[in-house]
């Protein structure tokens, strides 16, 4: 279809626990007001296992504060934030009255249900086979995110759970304009989730280099375009977001945040971590997403980057960035909210998407925190320290996700 004939796909709902906060507007409140999420973690398997990194951006409001015994038992945490989030977007878009059979669910991860994993192999190590938990595998399934948000909104049009590491919760909502616009479904709850603040992941991306040793000073670790970054700071959480057709929306009488105009998809075919070092890849997302939300340039009022206070990964997305925009670049503000929120890989695109969102319907584009000297390889707009209006009018925001293996996807929301 081309972008004159689909029908526009409207955002009519948002949710999400995140280290800022324990809701949707709470994290846009803190992110505004410039909080941090990072602080050391408290847990005694940082000393146990002599964790070269002890901080991470861990969630604010524990999910034993909100969900029930049972649940929380019975969900892996990557679960149970999911369905938080999910709840929230959910009750937020006016709880849609549509039949079970046209209702979907896409919700993304990139690691899954790595604390049920290791705790039951532990289990099995140490206990044996009879102390394994009986809920073991359907908690350890990387659908089982999906599975549980669609069993709670009694949702049978599809449950489906794109894994492309940090671009996963972006795919997911790409997923769900598809899934709109081929008439599988009415209304799709889509985003991401992650639950990977555990020894393993932490050890593996530390031996890595990936991640920020800061640890004496865990709030200005998170530095996206600063000369002296040294990697992402690992965070937690889940973004969730309800779209329908603008139809659809408009006829049960919703409230509708924006629009979801454009969606990018590509493959870099480089290498398993490192993006494509001139952005070919990742340009190619954010031109296919302009081209399907039907945009210029020009039009692009702000961009959420993915940004994670790498050096490779940030210099790669400032040159796909050049290479998307050409001379429109200098004037786009850009934002690198991992400063605050830390990483949350396979939820960090449907967090940030939820910021683009908010963006839009606020017409401010966040601050980036941390960054005392930009790097001069940068050569973007980076919106420093206060967030900045963008101004009047309509606003269209552009949200780029990348993940490990190459992973593209750009997503463009505009004003309603």
């Amino acid at each position: 279809m081309t972008p004159s004939s689909a029908p526009r796909i409207v955002v009519t709902g948002i949710g999400a626990t995140t280290p800022l906060g324990g809701t949707a507007p709470e994290t846009w409140e803190g992110l505004l007001a410039g909080r941090n999420g990072a602080r050391p973690i408290e847990a005694d398997w940082v000393a146990q296992y002599d964790l070269p990194v002890t901080f991470a951006a861990q969630l604010v409001v524990p999910p034993s504060e909100v969900l029930t015994k049972v649940e929380t038992r019975r969900l892996d945490p990557s679960s149970q934030y999911a369905v938080i989030a999910a709840r929230e977007a959910w009750q937020d878009a006016g709880t849609p009255e549509v039949e079970p059979e046209r209702l979907a669910v896409a919700i993304g991860s990139g690691i899954g249900g790595v604390w049920t994993l290791i705790d039951q192999w532990e289990n099995l190590r140490v206990k044996g086979p009879r102390r394994v938990y009986p809920l073991a595998v359907p908690m350890l399934m990387p659908n089982g995110p999906a599975a549980a948000v669609s069993l709670d909104l009694g949702a049978r049009a599809g449950a489906h759970t794109p894994v492309s590491a940090c671009s996963s919760g972006a795919e997911a909502m790409g997923l769900g304009v598809q899934m709109l616009r081929e008439g599988r479904a009415d209304v799709v709850v889509c985003g991401g989730t992650e639950a990977a603040i555990h020894p393993l992941p932490i050890a593996g991306f530390a031996a890595m280099h990936a991640l920020s040793t800061r640890n004496d000073d865990p709030t200005h670790a998170s530095r996206p375009y600063d000369v002296d970054r040294d990697g992402f700071v690992l965070g937690e959480g889940s973004a969730v977001i309800v779209i329908e057709t603008e139809e659809h929306a408009k006829a049960r009488g919703a409230t509708i945040y924006a629009v979801l105009a454009g969606v990018g998809v590509t493959s870099d075919a480089y290498h398993i971590t490192s993006p494509e070092p001139g952005g070919a890849g990742a340009s190619r997302a954010m031109v296919a997403a302009l081209e399907t939300a039907g945009l210029a340039p020009t039009d692009i009022s702000h961009i959420n980057a993915h940004a994670t206070s790498t050096s490779v990964g940030d210099i790669a997305e400032a040159k796909a960035i050049k290479r998307a925009f050409g001379d429109a670049t200098a004037g786009i503000p850009i934002s690198a909210t991992k400063s605050m929120t830390g990483h949350l890989l396979g939820a960090a695109g449907s967090l940030e998407a939820v910021f683009s969102i908010l963006a839009v319907r606020d017409h401010v584009a966040p601050a980036t925190t941390n960054v005392e000297t930009v790097d001069p390889e940068m050569e973007l707009d980076v919106v420093l320290r206060e967030p900045r209006k963008l101004g009047d009018g309509d606003v269209a925001v552009l949200n780029n996700s990348f993940g490990f293996g190459g992973h593209n996807v750009a997503l463009v929301f505009t004003t309603p």
